[in-house]
């Protein structure tokens, strides 16, 4: 079964606890998100979510992780500062991808087994 993609105005980190790879990616996407929105230009709220916590998510990114997932494409090894940088400038300047900033887009939530969110 085929992991489906987020929605437009959401971009997906899919990771490990403990990944330290994982940890940097998600610097960089909120860094990155925080200039584009200072900037004036579309972002999209950031979900993190723990491949651990399914079986399927596990099986499929297990040896890719991190993983981001914006419009309808995936980056797998998430690890080159400026791949990810570029990777969410492409997904997010799409019309219709995103949010503009300044709408409440830009929320960062932590997808936990038991559903716990982080904002």
């Amino acid at each position: 079964m085929a992991i489906p993609p987020p929605p437009a105005d959401r971009i997906v980190l899919y990771g490990a606890d403990g990944c330290h790879l994982c940890e940097t990616a998600r610097e960089v996407v909120v860094a990155h998100l925080a200039s584009r929105a200072a900037a004036g230009r579309p972002v999209a709220d950031l979900a993190d979510v723990d491949i651990q916590s399914d079986e399927r998510l596990a099986r499929a990114f297990l040896e890719t992780i991190p993983v981001l997932a914006a419009g309808g494409t995936r980056l797998e090894l998430a690890t080159s500062p400026a791949r990810i940088r570029a990777f969410l400038d492409t997904a997010l300047d799409e019309p219709g991808a995103a949010t503009p900033s300044g709408t409440g887009a830009g929320t960062v939530t932590r997808d936990a087994p038991g559903g716990a969110a982080i904002r």
